[in-house]
């Protein structure tokens, strides 16, 4: 039996997670569920991205990833899923696996156009999770393969979602802030490599923030630019949140500022 791990925006106030849960037993009660995160901002889908981008490779093999923040619900977008080398991606098409595609190429893409897979045959027109990604996933666990669920598509026609590519030059790199974990660590879209083995310091919102390499290199409500463990340049503050401390947001232009050696 394949595991499944839930992705979504729908916060676990409400029943919506818990009604997926119950359509995935429904097919097979002896399915394993993982949580991935249902505590995404609302219909965010940068939060998506870098969520299931971040996360993707820890999961065992053959995992399938059910992953719905879909402010498209009901409208013309395609539903899909998605075989990788190892793992299975189901949702919609709005560019939220676009960040794991980038790192493994897919082996098919299907539109899950095959009604008997889904929970109804007439899915609500705001609950696709409940009544077509759920259940899809559910048979793609319990062993269905995917070119029964629906009509092969190409996947260079797959949605993208991207923010721009962070710009290099020999002073400096400029990206932007791409997410903000709960603790108001912001994590730029400027990764370890391109600034591993230099000394450089990050200018954010008018405030320049020294580099370090743990939350404690600085004091106690001071700012640090370090590397996280995703592997991305990240502003935090030791005890604090660099959202709140430094007025921060999604988006908002981070710069990477190299120390230059002398006679440049």
């Amino acid at each position: 039996m394949r595991p499944i791990a839930l992705l979504t925006d729908f916060g676990t106030r409400d029943s919506y997670v818990g009604v997926m849960k119950g359509t995935i037993a429904s097919v097979d009660a002896g399915i394993p569920v993982i949580d991935l995160t249902h505590d995404l901002p609302p219909q965010n889908l940068a939060a998506a991205w870098f969520c299931l981008l971040s996360a993707w490779e820890y999961f065992p093999p053959e995992t399938v990833f059910v992953a719905v923040v879909d402010p498209g619900v009901g409208s013309q977008r395609r539903a899909i899923a998605i075989e990788l080398d190892n793992k299975f991606l189901v949702g919609p098409d709005n560019g939220i696996f676009s960040g794991v595609l980038a790192r493994s190429r897919p082996v098919a893409a299907i539109e899950l156009t095959n009604r008997d897979a889904w929970r109804v045959a007439n899915p609500s027109t705001t609950f696709h999770g409940r009544d077509i990604f759920a259940p899809v996933g559910a048979r793609l666990a319990t062993g269905m393969p995917l070119k029964e669920l629906g009509n092969a598509i190409d996947p260079d026609t797959l949605v993208q979602f991207s923010l721009p590519e962070p710009v290099t030059s020999e002073s400096e790199i400029v990206g932007c802030i791409q997410y903000i974990d709960r603790f108001g660590n912001c994590i730029a879209n400027i990764p370890q490599d391109a600034i591993a083995g230099q000394n450089w310091s990050v200018e954010v919102a008018g405030t320049r923030v020294s580099s370090g390499t743990t939350y404690s290199s600085a004091a106690t409500g001071e700012a640090i630019a370090l590397i996280g463990s995703h592997g991305w340049l990240e502003i935090a503050v030791n005890g604090g949140s660099a959202r709140e401390q430094l007025q921060l947001d999604w988006e908002m232009e981070m710069r990477v500022i190299f120390a230059l050696s002398k006679g440049n």
